[in-house]
């Protein structure tokens, strides 16, 4: 079933049916002030941390109309009747109800008719503002006059923390206070547990407050919820909240005449009342807010619009161009901080998921990359080692590691993971080559545990000898706490050859910089490093696949004749990527993949599935779910790149395709997930329930997915030199365009593919003059250039 439609022109996913599978969402805002709507305006609010500065509340795990959310509701006081601008709560019939939902770039827009009188509220998060406007505005196409209570309603916390807000009631029931300040509905919480007070608003401009509510219990009436409340069906009675649960509720009565439109704007944040004061009075000039709308669309489009395609395929335009990209930044920002699945409670960034989302975004914003990278580099050891979680309030130099018991009993982590800083090379070789910036080898930096600075390639050198420093009984490094695989207890001494992989691949790019710098004596340890981690490689290959590792015990998993996971995924995709496997065996473990782990809906993680009760098995969930035997979707991202990498285009699209969020934009209830993001994973081909997706959003799927599609199937490969273009494209694919913003010049490149090739280029011209190979150095480009480009 089919619930809405891509608008590519307005970078907007657009709903029409609002009873969708489950919710679908956007973000708003930015690391200062956080905000998840969902398509009926469900979600909630934060300031730095979704763990400790929740503004407003959230049921998790509800997809019900008894769920707070940022409401709206319009009541005809003529008739009785009432319903919301969000279809939900409400949820009024939809023969008559009419809805739209809106999702761009930094904003929802959520529209409705009904009993002809339509809405239209567009919630956002202004830049660089720390607080979140619902910009609204109630039209009357009927032809006759109308009186109508416009109602406002959001459910504040009672305490910034996620988890004792919900949990430690015995405290948390009894320490807010609500206060009407004409205006706007203050809200204001005690000292509790070395936490200052803090104070919350919902306000009002352009429309005067008739009435108000500040208790949850009295809006909502005794065994009611948010579908049905009393406050309006009867009319908000001026109640305030003493202890209990608040609410910010706020009626205005209005007369419409017909054809005339009513604009106001309701804002809500965190702020002292003296500050909430003044926010609201600057809304009543109703063109603040359409400015700032203009404003948030103008930033995120120049943004997005650093790489555009148009290829025959409206499915890669859509994710590519819009919202593979804009997701890539979600996960940027975000990590896997909030959404309305990770429920807040992650207080800080985790590495390696950090340092890999950094990659889905350094082809648009290269300098936004950097920054990030300082930050996680600022969090790497002495000793090399990356903090497995690393703080909101993370201070360079003064920081506590999984060696410190400090440490262990804030962030939950006892140990170093064996791939975390591995995450550090490809991250800074793709900025570096996209932005040429070589200088940024030699910028200083903090360690995270001492104030002493080094060079970033110091800092990746230290990366190495940390990764390299302890060995197995079988010579690979050890996998300490996990791998990138965090189900699978290889154990402290166990050996994992997806880590084996990732040191070939991080040897080999600093060998490429070691070599540049003339550091003589280092590039000849990276070339044993390399030589020695090959050799030892070597005897985890098994007839026609790499085994997955070896537990401290010295068992093996991954082995060909294993009842259960005798194949994996990772293995398979990473000797390729890194360059170790040969032809052969690259072609044996990729015809592997193909046939034990290829499914509909994207490649199985590992087959077959655990069934039942196992010892170290190495994955948990049910049959088929998450790493038992799911369709992981991060990891489709690498299958795609190495297919792309040995040319096979035809595959590297059916891959794309398989795992494409937009694919299933037809048959959305079998994904039941949002059809423009990507998800955590799918359920695998023996569940009942395979192709359904889950875990929205915050994944290591969109920057592994977007590099695949931009650097393996459009075949853009910046260098330090220049870009190379190699485009790996199914044969079907006779023509497409990309425009591409590079280090400050725009190149616009037509590929034509007169005999449908999967890859290999015939000729590229630039600006009209032919070049030898496919590297276009950045010396020859103009501000604007023609490319073309032959396949």
């Amino acid at each position: 079933m089919k619930y809405g439609y891509f608008d590519l022109e307005n970078k907007e996913y657009v709903i029409t049916k609002p009873d969708t599978p489950a919710p679908w969402a956007n973000y708003l805002g930015s690391p200062e002030y956080g905000a998840i709507i969902s398509n009926n305006a469900t979600g909630y609010s934060f300031k730095k941390s979704g763990a400790k500065g929740r503004i407003i509340r959230h049921r998790f795990n509800n997809n019900s109309n008894d769920a707070p959310g940022r409401y709206i509701y319009i009541k005809d006081n003529e008739t009785g009747d009432y319903w919301s601008g969000s279809w939900a709560p409400v949820c009024k019939n939809l023969e008559e109800y009419k809805s739209k939902c809106r999702h761009g770039t930094g904003y929802t827009v959520i529209s409705s008719e009904y009993s002809q009188i339509s809405t239209e509220t567009t919630y956002f998060v202004p830049n660089g503002c720390e607080y979140e406007v619902w910009h609204c505005t109630v039209t009357n196409n009927s032809e006759r006059e109308r009186k109508l209570s416009i109602i406002s309603c959001c459910e504040f916390v009672n305490h910034n923390s996620a988890l004792d807000d919900q949990i430690d009631l015995q405290c948390t029931l009894f320490i807010t206070r609500t206060k009407f300040m004409g205006n706007f509905m203050h809200q204001m919480h005690n000292y509790i547990k070395g936490e200052e007070p803090k104070e919350r608003f919902l306000g009002l401009a352009g429309m005067k407050v008739n009435s108000f509510c500040g208790s949850r219990e009295e809006f909502l009436g005794n065994y009611r919820g948010y579908h049905n409340p009393i406050g309006v069906e009867k009319g908000l009675g001026n109640q305030l909240n003493y202890c209990l649960n608040s609410v910010g509720a706020l009626q205005s009565d209005i007369v419409l005449k017909a054809g005339e439109s009513k604009t106001f704007t309701y804002l809500l944040g965190q702020n002292p009342k003296e500050e909430a004061a003044e926010i609201i009075a600057r809304y009543e000039d109703s063109s603040l807010a359409e400015r700032q709308i203009a404003e948030l669309k103008s930033i995120w489009h120049s943004r997005l619009g650093a790489l555009e395609v148009k290829t025959p395929d409206d499915d890669f335009n859509n994710m590519v161009n819009v919202w593979n990209a804009y997701n890539c930044f979600m996960t940027f920002i975000w990590s896997r901080a909030a959404s309305l699945v990770y429920c807040g409670l992650r207080n800080g960034f985790g590495y390696r998921d950090t340092v890999q989302d950094i990659q889905g975004i350094i082809h648009l914003a290269p300098e936004m990359a950097k920054e990030q990278i300082k930050f996680m580099l600022s969090a790497q050891t002495v000793k090399g080692a990356g903090l497995p979680l690393v703080k909101y309030t993370h201070t360079a130099g003064k920081e506590n590691t999984p060696d410190d018991a400090e440490y262990v009993k804030e962030t939950g982590h006892p140990s170093y993971r064996g791939d975390d800083v591995l995450w550090l090379f490809p991250t800074v070789y793709k900025y570096i080559s996209e932005s040429g910036d070589l200088a940024f080898l030699d910028e200083k930096i903090l360690f995270a545990d001492r104030e002493e600075k080094a060079t970033v390639y110091e800092h990746l050198k230290r990366a190495i000898e940390f990764t390299v420093s302890e060995k197995g009984a079988h010579g690979l490094p050890v996998n300490r706490l996990s791998d990138w695989n965090d189900a699978l207890p290889l154990g402290q001494k166990g050996e994992s050859t997806f880590v084996a992989f990732q040191v070939i691949y991080a040897a080999k790019i600093l060998l490429k910089y070691a070599n540049e710098r003339k550091d003589v004596q280092y590039a000849e340890y990276l070339e044993k490093t390399i030589d020695d981690v090959t050799e030892k490689l070597d005897s985890c290959w098994n007839e026609d696949r790499f085994i997955r590792g070896i537990y401290e015990d010295g068992r093996l998993i991954g082995e060909r004749t294993s009842k259960t996971a005798s194949m994996w995924l990772n293995p398979q995709s990473w000797s390729v990527i890194s360059g170790y496997a040969d032809k052969e065996k690259s072609k044996k473990a990729m015809e592997s993949v193909e046939r034990e782990l290829a499914t509909p809906y994207g490649a199985l993680l590992m087959a077959p599935a655990h069934e039942g009760k196992y010892k170290n098995g190495g994955s948990w969930g049910n049959k088929c779910t998450k790493e038992n035997g799911g369709i992981f979707s991060q990891p489709q991202g690498w299958l795609i790149l190495a297919e792309t990498m040995l040319g096979h285009g035809n595959k590297a699209y059916k891959y794309w395709k398989s795992a494409c969020p937009a694919a299933y934009n037809d048959r959305a209830e079998l994904r039941m997930m949002e059809p423009y993001v990507h998800g955590q994973f799918i359920e695998g081909k023996d569940s009942p329930f395979a192709g359904r997706a889950h875990v929205h959003w915050l994944t290591g799927t969109a920057s592994t997915v977007m590099v695949a599609s931009v650097e393996g199937i459009l075949g853009l490969k910046p260098e330090s030199k220049g870009i190379v273009i190699e485009p790996c494209v199914p044969f079907n694919w006779k023509e497409f365009t990309i425009k591409k913003l590079f280090r400050g010049k725009w190149l616009n490149i037509t590929v034509k593919n007169p005999n449908g090739n999967e890859w290999g280029v015939k000729c590229i011209t630039v600006n009209g003059k032919e070049i030898d190979g496919t590297l276009i150095t950045e010396d020859i480009l103009c501000e604007t250039n023609d490319i073309k480009v032959e396949m």
